[in-house]
Formats: C-alpha cells, structure tokens, sequence
C-alpha cells in the first residue's frame, strides 16, 4: 500500500512536469488538445522560442514525464507480479494511483492552477477571457465520468491483463 500511495505521488509529479513542459517551454497548439474549444480556438501558435532553447529544455522534461509515468506502470505491475497479486489486488493499486491522480488533477490543475492562481492565463494570456470569472475549472463533466468510470474501468482491465500471466 506505501508503494501505491508512492507510485501514485510519483505519477502526479510526471503529469505536473509534462504541464510545465507543455505550457511553459513547448508551447505548441496540439499539446492543449484537452483544453476547452473555445480556449482552444484562441490559442496562438508560437512559431518563436521565449528564450533559446525553451523548446529544448520543453521536450527534455516531457521525455523524463513520459519515462516516470511508464516507471510507475511498470514498477507497480513488476511489485505485483513479485508479490503474486490476485485481481483486486492490482485492480486496487491501479484504481488508487488513477483516483489520487484524478482528485490531484481536478483540486490542483483545475481549480489552484487555472481559477485561482492564473498559471495558464500568465503563460498564455490570449485564453483569459475564457477562463474569467471561473469558480472551477470547464470539465466537471468529463472529469467526474474519468474518475468514477472510466478509470475503473481502465484499472479492471488492466489487472485481468496482468492475472493472465
């Protein structure tokens, strides 16, 4: 269980660095994919760096995010095969790292990070008016169906794959 709740940290932090590198240094109109289409429309494409090699260093922490996440994924399977995991075993690993994901993503990202404390707008300021007057982030909707079905859904499979073996 601390190896969950540790993975589940580490899986919060990559999702975090992938943001920074998307928002901050990347700053490419297909990495906002999940953003509201009204924000989405006002999106600029930047064709020139903020400094040189923001793009670089954006790129690089983007690997490392993607190389954590996939540590995590293999490191709680690899833990659960080593501790001969039954189904609900892994199936509860995998829905507590997806919950404590989602929960971190929805009070963090939607509500400090976008309503409260403006990082998006700072970075991106043409999405303002989209995101004015805000008490929550734009997708209840679809957050709440990723956590409550989606996520479980996605955690059963994924430990039924892993008592095939």
């Amino acid at each position: 269980m601390l190896l969950t709740l540790f993975l589940a940290i580490i899986f919060c932090a990559a999702i975090t660095l992938m943001l920074i590198s998307a928002v901050v240094f990347i700053k490419d109109k297909k990495l906002f994919s999940s953003a509201p289409k009204e924000a989405l429309e006002l999106v600029i494409d930047r064709k020139q760096e903020e400094f040189y090699g923001a793009r670089k260093i954006g790129w690089t922490l983007m690997v490392i995010s993607m190389l954590m996440i996939l540590g995590v994924g293999v490191t709680s399977i690899w833990d659960g095969f080593r501790s001969g995991f039954t189904f609900w075993q892994f199936f509860l690993r995998f829905v507590l790292i997806f919950t404590i994901y989602k929960i971190y993503d929805m009070i963090f990202f939607d509500y400090f990070l976008l309503c409260k404390y403006f990082f998006f707008q700072t970075f991106i300021p043409e999405v303002t008016p989209v995101y004015t007057n805000r008490k929550y982030g734009y997708n209840i909707k679809s957050q709440l169906l990723k956590l409550i079905v989606i996520f479980p859904a996605a955690s059963a499979i994924a430990a039924w794959v892993c008592t095939l073996f």
